[in-house]
């Protein structure tokens, strides 16, 4: 059905025709895409023009869609951008009530409309003031009226455009820069802004534009795919949520994929993620190009000064400046500021050639050139599998390169050149990390791993396994079930197609199963326990493995995410490691019971044992971390007390009511010395790095007070807090999955170890702590982790009588925490 038929079916030219044919033509199944948005630009066209003759329109005035209207490419809730375009001959009260005639019809139907009436020297004008004015003029089409005079408009701008290139073009570079700066990059939000943000709409039109001033000109192959894919994206996301929107926000992805035809979320921000790049890479190229020629430019009229005009020999006495070729390494040479084939270059004889050049480009901090990456890709030879070792060698030196790492690794994903490298790369790319933790997609936070382990290379004896680890660590994401373990297989055939020997595959491959091994016993179990630290060196098995992993957890947390990593994170990793350390060099790990409490917690427990009473520290200033150290979370707060019922609910109430955020605790009963003169009896102490919700930190004498309060029942928490959610109820976003509590098998013969992983909210450990006195059993320790939104504490209980639980008591307990927390 035509625009034309669905307009004569509703046998109505006004606006509740063309809004009923409108509603029909958008819920038509079998015609979307770019056909529907030609089909509602058609209808549109034919209304507005129906409505422009309608109202008898002077001579000498014309009506004008311009920007997306301009482009025919109208979405279902789209803006309709209308220039009313007159030759200033006609009166000016005619013009205005013509422009009332056509701007209410369109208001009347809730249309989003931007609008002007302007002549050709005031649209020439304002486009000369403003950038967009002048973007959307390029795109200019008649809709109805004199079709001469927009003609001559559009002749008009298209020249004053190519002759402002110079000057235009580094102000819109500029625009694209700051809204890449405020929106972030699409390929790697979970909630992707399709047209502002970079790799969006928006820079697909300045690419356009660029092509318009015939400086320079955008990689055509696929970006007209990708642009048409966030169209349809766009168009989906207007249809599923009836509003004027461009943010793909989690909750609306379900039924926009399904509106599109894809198999869920993920594949929709998969399909997003490749159009995005496909269209930040031609961004990348064409600006680069665009620089270039500026540049050239303006050195020419400089040569000639300095030749005395064009009386030079030569190159010279064309204006042009000498092309100079810097060899870089073999087959690879700098010219113009980019990395290209050396003339004598034979990729069809050379497999090393696309990991040399690559190498060199990053190690140069250059661009590797669109044109020799595409050669590279159509004709290189495949490697021999296993690799030689200088292409063994080449990839590291790619990998090693710090942040121009990154650039060139994009470059050659664009040609499909990594996958061909590493054909398990396919599985990865592009696939996006639902965890808010994450900042990248899995394949982006790869390369960022090896990113941040090029600085740590000097901790390890084998910088290239660090290297090649970190690139590897999560490639099993892209294969279902425990992604470590699959990581396992998958990284030790990709190092055996790198050439590693068997030493080094195994290594390699030890690495990527245990990448998570060392921060989540640090932030998770208890480091005093004897089983905790000989499980570690089981799984590692040599000094030299452990080495590895340190550095790997490091840059792998430091590329998660800034919720991933901290200097208190940092220092619990450290002190695993220098653990662990000693029982591999066969030293006895040390008896948890003569553990020595720090030189703080010794006087507040001395303290709290001569008081009777709770006694506390809060260090109300943050620690300076060292040079290029993670910024610690939160501030710490000591506090010791004597061992009694109801500490652990006690203390996470008052921080729940001073709206202070647990980012990690750590919990411990501590034995002083007889001769201290104290008493006896142990100590619990608890070591908190906390953050005011908002607002500056509370007194700490105030913290005291309500703590002795909380702990003698004058303080009834629980309706505190329950008064404050019913004053104050939060807002209610996303639906979070459901806690999950799990006894681990982490084989202590000190206690029984129950895992906490929840949404991470006011009053979680609270509420924890009231189910386990309920359950009338003892916390030996506690140790609490929050990452982003998401809390895994883990408890080491006891009987009262300190005995460990038997499995049903453990497997009971497990459920009545969970029951507790939903």
């Amino acid at each position: 059905m035509t625009s034309l038929e669905v307009n004569e079916e509703t046998e109505d030219s006004g606006p509740g025709g063309y809004a009923a044919a409108r509603l029909l033509l958008l819920h038509e199944k079998e015609r979307s895409g770019p056909p529907r948005r030609a089909a509602l630009a058609r209808l549109t066209d034919e209304w507005l023009a129906a409505l422009f003759t309608a109202a008898a329109p002077p001579r000498g005035v014309a009506l004008v869609a311009v920007g997306g209207y301009g482009r025919a490419e109208l979405s279902p809730r789209s803006d309709l951008d209308l220039l009313l375009l007159h030759d200033g001959s006609a009166d000016k009260a005619a013009v205005a009530a013509l422009a009332d005639r056509l701007w209410y019809p369109v208001w009347d139907l809730g249309l989003a409309l931007d609008h002007s009436v302007r002549t050709p020297a005031e649209a020439r004008a304002t486009a000369a003031d403003d950038l967009k004015v002048h973007l959307g003029l390029l795109d200019a089409r008649p809709l109805a009226g004199d079709h001469g005079l927009v003609a001559a408009l559009r002749t008009t701008v298209l020249a004053d455009w190519r002759n402002q290139a110079p000057e235009r073009l580094p102000e819109l570079d500029e625009l694209c820069r700051e809204r890449a700066e405020r929106m972030g990059e699409l390929q790697y939000l979970l909630e992707p802004d399709l047209k502002e943000a970079r790799g969006g709409l928006r820079d697909a039109q300045a690419l356009r534009a660029v092509a318009a001033s015939w400086l320079a000109d955008a990689p055509r192959e696929g970006l007209d795919s990708a642009r048409r894919r966030l169209l349809d994206a766009r168009d989906a996301l207007h249809l599923t949520t009836g509003r004027a929107t461009d943010r793909l926000a989690l909750q609306e992805q379900d039924a926009v994929a399904a509106e599109l035809g894809l198999l869920d979320a993920d594949t929709l921000l998969r399909e997003v993620y490749e159009a995005a790049r496909t269209i930040s890479y031609a961004t990348d190229v064409t600006w680069r190009e665009v620089n270039r020629v500026l540049k050239a430019r303006s050195a020419r009229p400089r040569l000639r000064a300095l030749l005395g005009g064009r009386g030079g020999a030569g190159r010279a006495a064309t204006g042009k400046p000498p092309v100079e070729r810097t060899p870089l390494a073999e087959g690879v040479v700098e010219m113009d500021g980019e990395v290209v084939l050396a003339r004598t270059a034979r990729p069809e004889r050379d497999p090393v050639l696309p990991l040399r050049a690559a190498a060199a480009a990053a190690q140069s901090a250059l661009p590797i050139s669109l044109h020799a990456v595409r050669r590279l890709a159509a004709t290189a030879k495949p490697l021999p599998v296993p690799w030689p070792a200088e292409a063994r060698e080449e990839l590291v030196t790619l990998l090693g390169a710090g942040e121009a790492t990154v650039p060139v690794w994009e470059a050659l994903e664009a040609e499909g050149l990594i996958t061909q490298l590493l054909p398990d790369w396919e599985r990865v790319r592009c696939r996006p990390q639902r965890n808010p933790v994450h900042t990248w997609t899995v394949d982006r936070h790869l390369v960022e791993t090896a990113v941040r382990a090029s600085s740590l290379t000097r901790r390890v004896g084998r910088p290239d396994l660090l290297l090649v680890a970190a690139l590897l660590h999560d490639i099993g994401k892209g294969w279902p079930g425990d992604h470590s373990v699959a990581g396992e297989t998958i990284a030790r055939d990709l190092a055996t197609r790198i050439g590693f020997d068997r030493t080094d595959v195994t290594t390699l491959a030890t690495a990527v199963r245990h990448h998570l091994l060392l921060v989540e016993t640090a932030t998770r179990r208890d480091l005093d326990d004897p089983a905790t630290v000989r499980a570690v060196a089981t799984a590692v098995g040599t000094v030299g493995t452990l080495e590895l992993l340190h550095a790997l957890t490091e840059a792998d947390a430091l590329a998660t995410g800034p919720a991933a990593w901290s200097s208190w994170r940092a220092s619990l990793v450290a002190d695993l490691v220098k653990r662990v350390a000693g029982v591999l060099a066969g030293e006895t790990p040390p008896d948890p019971e003569a553990a020595a409490p720090s030189a703080e917690q010794e006087r507040l427990a001395i303290e709290a044992l001569r008081t009777g009473e709770p006694v506390l520290a809060l260090h109300t200033e943050p620690v300076v971390p060292e040079p290029e150290e993670p910024e610690p979370v939160g501030v710490e707060l000591v506090i010791a007390l004597p061992d009694q019922p109801g500490v652990l609910p006690a203390v996470a109430g008052v921080l729940a009511l001073h709206r202070l955020t647990v980012r990690a605790a750590d919990l411990r009963a501590v034995d002083l010395p007889l001769d201290l003169g104290t008493g006896s009896g142990p100590v619990l102490v608890l070591d908190w790095r906390v953050a005011a919700e908002y607002g500056s930190l509370p007194e700490a004498a105030r913290l005291r007070a309500d703590l002795v309060r909380a702990l003698d029942g004058s303080l009834d928490i629980p309706a505190r807090l329950a008064e404050r959610e019913a004053a104050y109820p939060r807002r209610r976003g996303l639906t979070a999955p459901p806690p999950r509590v799990t006894v681990a098998a982490a084989d202590s013969r000190l206690a029984t170890v129950i895992e906490v992983r929840a949404q991470d909210a006011p009053g979680l450990l609270h509420r924890i702590g009231r189910a386990l006195e309920g359950a009338t059993v003892r916390v030996r320790s506690a140790h609490v982790s929050t990452l982003g939104a998401n809390a895994v504490d883990t408890l080491y209980v006891t009987r009262p009588d300190g005995s460990l639980l038997p499995d049903e008591e453990a497997i009971d307990l497990a459920r009545t925490l969970e029951s507790a927390l939903r």
